[in-house]
């Protein structure tokens, strides 16, 4: 269903993307922002799904500045390299402008959502406050968030945390609804990673309903 394309940012440099279109006449874009373990095979099956539904689905690899072609599992020697290019090597504001390249390629057809989940949640928040083009966005357990509280969403925006998971605190959830109460989040029995199908805590239920919340959000702010 979809292809790998190019996309070059604003400072010139050019990263790969996978690129899932839609069988019939398109809804909207969404930019399918990545785990630290790359554009892989789960992220392009994010793509293909979104495609299914009606969407044209975009997702940079945006591991490409540093290191092009990663794809990685889900074991802890690939959970170590994610974090290790994720955390030490990847500087955010050069991200934002390859995440800006993929929005303005959607643009040029239509209106543009973006989805993100993990280390792609927090870009989701970043985007949502101080990216252009965007009409919604939906953010899956991005860590970080509760620290960057002063960012204020320009757009629609919705968050899906996980009650379970180790790695964001519901103290930090609180903190974030409490701070932004026009933001929809939403809190799920789960663990971090609830929506990936390639990972010990995915969880059927609240990856269910997270994409129905999600997609109702597209729908109201993509036609």
């Amino acid at each position: 269903m979809g292809e790998t394309i190019q996309l070059t940012a604003a400072d010139g440099v050019t990263i790969s993307a996978y690129l899932a279109i839609p069988a019939g006449q398109s809804r909207g874009g969404v930019v399918v922002i990545q785990e630290i373990f790359g554009v892989n095979n789960h992220i392009r099956e994010v793509c293909d799904g979104y495609a299914r539904d009606g969407f044209t689905a975009l997702a940079p690899a945006i591991f490409d500045r540093i290191e092009p072609g990663v794809e990685l599992g889900y074991d802890g020697t690939d959970m170590e390299k994610g974090l290790e290019l994720a955390r030490g090597k990847l500087q955010l504001p050069k991200t934002m402008l390859d995440v800006q390249a993929a929005i303005d390629h959607l643009g040029a057809s239509g209106p543009v959502a973006m989805v993100g989940y993990c280390f792609g949640g927090l870009v989701c928040w970043l985007s949502s406050g101080q990216l252009s083009g965007l009409s919604c966005v939906s953010g899956y357990y991005g860590g970080g968030i509760a620290g960057m509280l002063d960012l204020n969403p320009k757009v629609p925006t919705m968050l899906h945390f996980g009650d379970k998971d180790a790695h964001i605190p519901l103290s930090d959830v609180d903190s974030i609804k409490e701070a932004h109460k026009d933001v929809a989040v939403y809190v799920y029995d789960a663990d971090h990673g609830f929506n990936c199908d390639h990972r010990s805590s995915f969880n059927e239920a609240a990856s269910r309903i997270a994409k129905e919340r999600t997609l109702e959000l597209f729908e109201a702010n993509l036609s």
